[in-house]
């Protein structure tokens, strides 16, 4: 059994944390889900209730004896490193509270993982994708809707979640939005004139009406559309057209991204039209290649003319 005391130290923690970085609902979610795992094992592990003054003595056999665990549960490492990360937020606002060194909980290394590149599209057949949508639905305005949300992930490389956060007051998209990324980043993002239109024949087409503060995309029952929805489509769509598991609605930001380098984009604009907030972030996401940079290093380097 958890001590009252520690989950009212988890909650507090999730507050703070929850005020300085504006973190999602699912977000947080996630964190408390991962510290009440943890002490829940703790409290397993040693045979009784695990109070405040017992977990600031976790040991490294008690660490240990957790990551062992959570690997023969099948968690896979790149899961148990999110989890540990979780672990270590929570305890370096923790030993500040309580007034102890966190320095077993903060060395304990994560579990080493290969990284998974992200797979973009071929420029053919992110539009085979986009054309094939048009016509899944029986009901037009569901095709010109799922049509114009598809293209603003193409066309715009915004994440699915900022693309249904839009509202009717972003309506008739400008030359750029104004998008609230994650950890509240702003950033500007050119509107291409594909976008605008997809969005503007869905507008019309709409059988609700666009205010305000409503959504700009509708669901079916004239809620705001969830990601859940996009999500099936995307997935519906690749195994009509033959494409890998890994043509998701994020793969269409990848694309845009990996697209506009090929074309002649550089890495730090890139980086800026998708709100990261590191540049390695953005090559990766782009699958940047060797021959690639080489090709940008002859044309552009003084010394290689």
């Amino acid at each position: 059994m958890i001590a009252p005391a520690v989950t009212a130290a988890i909650a507090e923690w999730l507050d703070v944390k929850s005020a300085l970085s504006d973190m999602s609902a699912n977000t947080r979610q996630a964190y408390h889900g991962d510290l009440l795992e943890f002490v829940g094992f703790i409290t397993q592990y040693r045979g009784d209730a695990t109070g405040i003054g017992p977990l600031t003595r976790i040991t490294i056999t008690d660490m240990r004896a957790w990551m062992a665990q959570m690997r023969s549960d099948g968690l896979s490492a790149r899961s148990l490193a999110r989890k540990l990360s979780s672990v270590k937020s929570f305890y370096r606002w923790f030993a500040k509270r309580e007034g102890f060194d966190p320095t077993i909980v903060l060395s304990t290394r994560s579990p080493k993982f290969t990284q998974k590149l992200p797979r973009p599209l071929t420029e053919t057949a992110a539009q085979d994708v986009i054309d094939l949508i048009e016509n899944q639905s029986q009901t037009e305005w569901v095709n010109l809707r799922d049509t114009a949300v598809v293209t603003m992930l193409y066309g715009c490389g915004l994440r699915i979640s900022e693309a249904l956060g839009l509202n009717g007051a972003d309506y008739p998209l400008k030359d750029t939005l104004r998008i609230t990324g994650k950890g509240g980043k702003m950033r500007l993002v050119p509107v291409i004139d594909a976008a605008k239109q997809a969005v503007e024949a869905y507008a019309r087409a709409c059988p609700y009406q666009l205010t305000q503060d409503g959504p700009l995309f509708f669901g079916a029952q004239g809620k705001r559309l969830a990601p859940r929805q996009i999500q099936k489509l995307m997935q519906s769509v690749r195994m009509q057209l033959g494409l890998p598991a890994t043509v998701t609605p994020h793969a269409m930001r990848h694309s845009f991204a990996t697209h506009l380098l090929a074309a002649g984009g550089d890495l730090r604009s890139i980086q800026e039209l998708l709100g990261h907030a590191s540049l390695s972030t953005t090559q990766t996401y782009t699958g940047v290649d060797a021959t690639r940079l080489l090709e940008v290093y002859q044309a552009t380097h003084p010394k290689a003319r």
